[in-house]
């Protein structure tokens, strides 16, 4: 049962610092969280502590700042394992992100068990690092990658899927919520029917991860990928959550230290799992820290973190639908809180430095979405995207402010 708090959105402001600041003489009004979030202070404080008090590198040490930070870090395995709801810690491995966490199953997996004449199935609305990794793999085994086509509305045209769908298909990579268009993919169903069909499916969970309470249980996924940065945690770590008997299977995508069970000259034994893809020493000062980021998600509790960025994102629509020219990107009937947009005739870029002198922060461009940003025929859009911590205040002032820019460009 998800925890509701009981503190006000100011209290909970008041545990990010880098929101107490003004940006060209305006007070700072973060609307890039799609991009990466604000780290609240416990955050900041456990990698701070990790530095002052614990540093050591892990596993192989036996004194006792060693034994300390090998704890802290399988810490946030067993807290990673427990917030998406995995059965086992041994299935939780650390990442850079997203990202590596694709590519890692897309070689350790792919170069494995697929073959020319195999199709791998993604959707339109992916971001790059859910296409790239699996057109390197097609081009390395011959397989051949099938695209999910969408609606105008930005939704997946799901009979397309199951047409798409073949004893051919062998993996069906996913993403859960569109970082471009804030569409909720349907992704159970999705998953559900890749299995029907045989394949094994990977669900790429960056944007879902802050928004959702996902659980790998209740999905069902085989993989699942996601990033501590858009979660109010640090940069450059993730996880990769998969299932054991396909984790044991893998091959080792990278070698070095720790990932080791028996060296010599002749021939070299992998470890277990996780170990065997966790070569060299990794980042276990942010490693630390991104327990506390789940920690303060699972404090704050999923529903009113839902509940309050769909207020966000009903205001900010009914609001910013009110300015001359605006066009909406992507107005799924299932969404979470972005705003992708584009004013008629003012460029993306434009609208984004005109916010920016206001003190605004949002994202302009393609978004790692390019093939999306061609079905729409647009070059970019403006995103708006909204955390906890952002307020209804906020987005009435952005409103107004967008309204304003536009009405002196079009004097």
């Amino acid at each position: 049962m998800s925890i509701t708090t009981t503190l006000s959105i100011d209290e909970i402001r008041a545990q990010f610092p880098v929101l107490d600041q003004q940006v060209n003489g305006k007070p700072l009004i973060y609307f890039d969280n799609a991009a990466t979030s604000q780290k609240p202070k416990q955050v900041i404080d456990a990698l701070s502590h990790y530095y002052n008090r614990d540093n050591s590198n892990i596993h192989r040490g036996i004194h006792t700042l060693a034994e300390r930070a090998t704890s802290a870090y399988e810490e946030t395995r067993k807290a990673a394992q427990a917030f998406i709801n995995a059965p086992e810690a041994e299935e939780i491995v650390f990442t850079k992100g997203t990202t590596e966490g694709i590519n890692l199953v897309a070689q350790a997996y792919g170069r494995k068990f697929l073959k020319a004449g195999d199709e791998i199935i993604i959707t339109s609305m992916e971001h790059h690092s859910n296409i790239v990794p699996w057109q390197i793999l097609c081009q390395q085994t011959g397989a051949e990658l099938k695209v999910i086509p969408i609606n105008n509305r930005g939704e997946i045209i799901y009979e397309e899927y199951l047409k798409l769908l073949s004893d051919k298909t062998k993996i069906v990579s996913a993403v859960y919520i569109s970082n471009a268009l804030g569409t909720i993919n349907p992704i159970k169903e999705i998953i559900a029917d890749a299995h029907k069909a045989g394949a094994i499916t990977l669900v790429d969970a960056a944007q879902a991860a802050p928004h959702e309470k996902v659980d790998v249980k209740d999905l069902n996924c085989d993989f699942l990928a996601l990033s501590a940065h858009k979660m109010y945690g640090p940069t450059g770590v993730g996880i990769l959550y998969g299932k054991r008997l396909l984790l044991e299977k893998m091959d080792a995508y990278q070698g070095g230290g720790e990932m080791i069970s028996e060296v010599t000259f002749a021939k070299t034994t992998f470890n277990d799992i996780p170990y065997k893809f966790e070569a060299g020493t990794p980042n276990i000062g942010d490693v630390v820290a991104f327990k506390a980021a789940m920690d303060f998600m699972s404090q704050i509790g999923h529903q009113f973190l839902h509940d309050h960025e769909q207020r966000l994102l009903d205001e900010g629509t009914k609001l910013l639908s009110e300015i001359d020219g605006f066009e909406p990107i992507g107005t799924a009937e299932s969404k979470a809180s972005v705003i992708s947009f584009n004013v008629e005739n003012i460029h993306p870029f434009d609208l984004g430095m005109w916010l920016d002198a206001k003190g605004i922060a949002v994202r302009t461009g393609h978004h790692c979405t390019q093939p999306l940003m061609d079905i729409f025929q647009i070059e970019g859009t403006v995103r708006a995207s909204f955390a906890v911590y952002n307020t209804v205040d906020e987005v009435a002032y952005f409103a107004q402010a967008l309204k304003e820019i536009v009405s002196k460009f079009r004097k």
